[in-house]
């Protein structure tokens, strides 16, 4: 049960409206538990939203982003992070198999170097904090700086994401399966 109630468009503020409005028009809809809960605070919310659209616009390849959003989501098991990252990771271009496969990316034929670079980088940022030179000089030795900017500032906004989403104890939504249902 989640920490705050889910705030929706029939109960916010008229002034707040249109934050809903956007929600619609940039996400699923129905509209996802996590914004429900974060539009008690409309205008942090409105920044959260505009700084993730700028992750997504980047030059990143959406692929390469998926699967660090994904590795973020298993090495914390938020599975509110791999439930609502699958259907974005198909967008991307990966497959089924390669997302049922992103837990163990290790000893995985399903992935490249670049990938599991790029999952190496995303694991010990999100266990450690601090990533080694080694982790980042085989993902830096395949992607231009720029792409290696985005990718830290993506690690490091899905970590937070995650952080908030236990933090609340957002609820996963029933039309999602629970990728952890052993947990």
């Amino acid at each position: 049960m989640a920490r705050v109630p889910y705030l929706h468009r029939d109960q916010a503020d008229e002034a707040n409206k249109p934050l809903y409005d956007r929600l619609e028009a940039e996400r699923k809809v129905p509209t996802a538990n996590i914004f429900l809960a974060l539009a008690h605070a409309p205008e942090q919310l409105d920044g959260f939203l505009t700084y993730a659209n700028s992750l997504r616009a980047s030059e990143l390849g959406p692929a390469l982003r998926e699967l660090a959003i994904l590795t973020v989501g298993h090495v914390t098991r938020s599975a509110y992070e791999v439930a609502h990252h699958h259907s974005h990771g198909l967008k991307a271009g990966l497959t089924e198999e390669q997302i049922a496969a992103v837990g163990d990316f290790e000893s995985s034929e399903l992935f490249d170097e670049t990938e599991k670079a790029v999952m190496r980088l995303a694991k010990e940022s999100t266990l450690r904090v601090d990533v080694s030179e080694e982790t980042w000089a085989a993902a830096a030795e395949r992607l231009p700086r720029k792409q290696m900017v985005e990718l830290a500032l993506s690690i490091a906004w899905y970590n937070s994401g995650v952080r908030i989403m236990g933090m609340l104890d957002i609820d996963l939504e029933g039309n999602y399966p629970n990728p952890f249902p052993n947990s």
